[in-house]
């Protein structure tokens, strides 16, 4: 078996590829030499003729082995466009070399930054998301990159957004689906260290490969050790294969979903391994949480036992958190390469939707319990405040605040209500505090008669289960936005449901006169509806095609109306089947608005 080892770089002389000053195929002017592999050369330059700053690799093609990698890393780069992989700008071939120029991204790569310290855990789920997302989009495309591995990974000093925080290079070896196979059957080409089982054997590879090595990446960047690589090629080669120790086993302080999904990535087989979208929602879901202290971490020593399973080796070093406290207290926090800028707009955004709630609620009160002139406004920015800071706790305590003032103003009725909000809320999305206030532009929706466009803004939800779950809440929201305003939003009054100044001052009422009509009334089994249709939005329009994209989101909006007024038929409401208002309008908006953000997520091929 030929084994190609890119860990191993071999350094190539300036004169042997390239010289300071050089004008490359008659255009890129060779400014410095930036690094130097095996397979090439990569050249800071600047482009004569658009005037921009520009990454030219250059590789020498002294057989067809390397003029097979190079066409292949150029194939392969053409077919992205992502904002966390390396943009190829151009491809092209004098007699002695093949030319890849790329944008240049000024940073550091992943490799380097953790054996500086220089990142927290959150920064390495940020990280990992991003890279998820990046290599969801080449596997859609058919490339699978084969050689995932922290030197690949550069960290940007200026990330543009979420989606940029990391960017993922050097696609030399990567398999693209119709094309012949890069190597001959039994050959190897990838990083020991990193490489899954099955592409160590020489067998075809998929998606499953790459997930494997992300998973390792993550593994390492969290732990501090990969338990794969050895002193020698020879011992890496014996410890690929083998079951690696349970993430929690070396960093008992992480959340056990993270651990789960990390070791359910880097199993030995590919049928075990779970899917990329299973490791980014586990990345997402503790984020929240997750350590923002930097520094080193360090796990012990590992060796192999003779029964195949990793064994501390030596004595263990200072554990994780430990570690990572020590150098907190030693160290500034601004020193974290990765800055929280994400988790900022996010929590603004919740502060803005939360102070339209507050407020939007004080304006809806009776008269007798209006705050005085300036208190719904004041309230808002009380409430904006208290969520930017704590998301979770001061929703709470701004939900806590309303409930109060209502039932000190003689309105208990209402209180019971915004409890009604507050309860499934809070237990259907418990750790995604940023999203608690979001089902309130479902009523705003429905006053402009485009309630149905609400599961199109809930399915841009990353997760699948917290946009399943506002895509329900949005319809619970609205209803009880109807009984409590009277406005009709989508469906009109609950018969049997009488006028707010009838339940108003009785929590019983409340429950007799409102909840359990709503309950008793077939609402919920709408609210599944949309919740169905939230959660179904990702998996049809993914920002591929825009002629498809159309297609899909027509059809899922179509779905979406249909199945809303065929349950609205089946509801027992008095007087007939209650119609549905906006039902066309709000279906057009639904398909628009999904139509936007795919197009908004990824670059669109037709």
């Amino acid at each position: 078996m030929q084994t190609v080892d890119t860990t191993t770089a071999t350094r190539v002389s300036a004169g042997a590829s390239g010289r300071p000053e050089e004008l490359a195929l008659g255009r890129y002017r060779l400014i410095r030499r930036l690094g130097a592999g095996a397979f090439g050369v990569v050249w800071l330059a600047h482009d004569e003729q658009l005037d921009r700053v520009v990454a030219v690799k250059r590789i020498e093609v002294h057989d067809e082995h390397v003029a097979a990698r190079a066409e292949r890393e150029a194939l392969a780069a053409a077919r992205l466009s992502h904002p966390a992989i390396v943009a190829l700008h151009e491809a092209r071939r004098d007699a002695d070399a093949v030319y890849l120029v790329s944008e240049l991204v000024r940073g550091q790569t992943l490799g380097d930054l953790c054996a500086a310290g220089a990142l927290s855990d959150r920064d390495v789920l940020r990280i990992g998301a991003a890279l998820c997302d990046g290599l969801e989009h080449a596997h859609a495309r058919g490339v699978v990159h084969r050689d995932v591995k922290p030197a690949n990974i550069i960290i940007p000093e200026r990330p543009a957004g979420e989606a940029g925080l990391a960017k993922l290079t050097d696609f030399g070896v990567a398999s693209i689906a119709g094309d012949d196979a890069l190597t001959r059957t039994g050959d190897v080409v990838g990083t020991l260290a990193y490489m899954a089982p099955e592409q160590a054997e020489g067998r075809e590879t998929d998606g499953q490969a790459d997930l494997y090595a992300l998973g390792l990446v993550l593994y390492e960047a969290l732990t501090g050790i990969n338990p794969v690589r050895a002193p020698g090629a020879a011992a890496t080669a014996r410890r690929v294969g083998v079951r690696l120790p349970p993430l929690l086993r070396l960093r008992p302080d992480l959340p056990r979903a993270l651990g789960a999904a990390l070791d359910r990535a880097v199993p030995p087989h590919p049928d075990d391994r779970g899917m990329l979208e299973d490791l980014r929602e586990a990345l997402d879901a503790s984020l929240e949480t997750a350590d923002t202290r930097v520094g080193p971490v360090s796990g012990p020593a590992l060796e192999l036992s003779d029964g195949g399973d990793f064994v501390p080796h030596g004595p263990r070093p200072l554990a994780p958190a430990d570690e990572r406290r020590r150098r907190h207290e030693a160290a500034p926090e601004d020193r974290a390469a990765v800055r929280p800028g994400g988790r900022l707009a996010e929590r603004l955004l919740a502060a803005a939707a939360a102070a339209g709630l507050c407020g939007g609620a004080l304006s809806l009160l009776p008269a007798a319990a209006e705050p005085p002139p300036g208190g719904s406004l004041i309230g808002a920015a009380a409430a904006a405040a208290a969520v930017l800071v704590l998301p979770r706790v001061g929703w709470l305590l701004m939900i806590t605040a309303l409930a109060t003032w209502c039932t000190q103003a003689g309105l208990p009725g209402v209180a019971v209500l915004l409890a009604a909000v507050a309860l499934p809320t809070v237990l259907l999305l418990p750790r995604d505090g940023v999203l608690w206030s979001a089902p309130v532009l479902a009523p705003v929706l429905g006053l402009a008669g485009l309630a149905l466009a609400w599961p199109a803004a809930a399915g841009q939800v990353r997760r699948a289960l917290p946009r399943a779950a506002l895509g329900g809440l949005g319809l619970w929201w609205l209803a009880l936005a109807e009984a409590l305003a009277r406005p009709r939003l989508l469906l009109g009054d609950v018969p049997g449901t009488p006028r707010p100044h009838v339940w108003e001052g009785s929590a019983g009422h409340a429950v007799s006169d409102v909840l359990v009509p709503l309950l008793s009334h077939g609402v919920v089994l709408l609210a599944l509806v949309w919740a169905a249709a939230a959660w179904a939005l990702p998996y049809l329009v993914r920002g591929r095609r825009v002629l498809v994209d159309a297609v899909l989101v027509t059809a899922w909006a179509a779905a979406l109306a249909a199945a809303t007024a065929s349950v609205a038929a089946g509801l027992p409401w008095a007087g007939g089947t209650p119609a549905v208002r906006g039902l066309v309008l709000g279906a057009v908006a639904a398909a628009c608005l999904a139509l936007i953000a795919a197009a908004a997520r990824a670059q669109p091929r037709f």
